[in-house]
This record gives C-alpha cells, structure tokens and sequence, in this order.
C-alpha cells in the first residue's frame, strides 16, 4: 500500500540511525546520551504547527528521546518497541488516521515492517539497501543530518503547504514554533531491544 505524499497527516519516525545518526553513546554511570540535530527538530515542529501528527517508534528506551520529543511536543512514543508493526497501527489508531495517511521513516531492518505497512515509506539516505529498496522516498541527507527536516519539506511541498510553512517567519512578531503544547500521551515500556 503506497499512498500519495500529499496525503499523509501522521508522520511516524524511527530514533536511531533516523532523529540521530545511529550513534549510542553511554557515560561511566551507564548512561545513555544521544545528540539530536536541531534542524529535524524544527521540521517536526513545522509539521506539528501546520496540523500533521507526529509520533515515534523506537526499539530502544531511554530519557533523552523522551526529554527531546517532549521538547518539541510529540505527544506519541513507543519505546521499546518489538513490533514496528503493532506500532504504527496503535499510532494511527491514537491519531484517528488511516495507514493510508502515515509516512514512516526509517534506516534499518527492524523498520520494514512499520513501511510496508504505512502509505508511504521513507527511508534515510545511509539507511540498509533493503530499507532503501521499500521507500517511496529516500532522503539525500543522512540519518540525524537533517534527514526528517527534509522529509517534512518534502512532504509540505507536495501538499502544496511549503508557502505556510515559510510565511511564519515573515514576520519579527512570529509565534515561537520550537515547541508544542501538551507532553507525551502514549508511550510504550518494553523490554529494550536495540534498532
């Protein structure tokens, strides 16, 4: 099933390797710490300001993805997620969308049941060749470069939207888009498996 772009409303999105560039970095004390770029972060709150939902499915469980999204008010996250699948469909489920409506973006093997699912597949630009292959659009940035800013523009422009999207910054009196309203609403806890 691969829908359209101009028709997606719900933009799901895997963590590592897609919002960072797939590194894990763990501190003396055993904990996690990722870097995220600011440039996917203002591309989701775009998203967000212009009505599309967001959420994110991750194999992984941690707080820094939870601080970040909560930042940016993503509402939906589903750690520790073992099935990609089962994921995105309560995703579209929580956001009364159908999976006609949803992208996916995704890097790595662990994501191809969550695209082959959805409307409409992305993959990163360093994603596997196999997750590259099941895309209907593959990103020329890679994974935590900027690859999800680029989604987002690349959907917005196919929803002829692009212009809303640039006309919030015409003005110095411009609402602040960097974060959104409301904290998370759904998320997952599983049992931690890496993606």
């Amino acid at each position: 099933m691969t829908a359209r772009a101009d028709s997606i409303r719900l933009l799901c999105l895997d963590v590592d390797g897609v919002l960072t560039d797939g590194t894990v970095q763990l501190d003396d004390l055993g904990h996690e710490t990722k870097r995220f770029n600011v440039k996917d972060g203002l591309g989701i709150s775009l998203w967000r300001r212009l009505g599309g939902e967001v959420a994110v499915i991750t194999g992984r469980s941690g707080l820094a993805v939870r601080h970040r999204l909560e930042e940016l008010g993503v509402r939906h996250l589903y750690s520790g997620s073992q099935n990609k699948f089962d994921d995105i469909r309560a995703a579209a489920d929580a956001c009364g969308v159908p999976l006609a409506a949803v992208a996916f973006v995704g890097d790595d093997l662990p994501d191809l049941p969550a695209m082959r699912a959805c409307g409409y597949p992305v993959a990163v630009h360093d994603a596997a060749a196999e997750v590259r292959a099941a895309a209907a659009f593959v990103t020329t940035a890679a994974g935590g470069q900027g690859a999800v800013r680029e989604v987002v523009e690349h959907l917005l422009r196919s929803q002829n939207r692009w212009n809303e999207a640039l006309a919030m910054f015409d003005s110095p009196s411009a609402p602040d888009i960097r974060a959104g309203s409301g904290g998370l609403q759904h998320e997952q806890h599983e049992q931690p498996q890496s993606t």
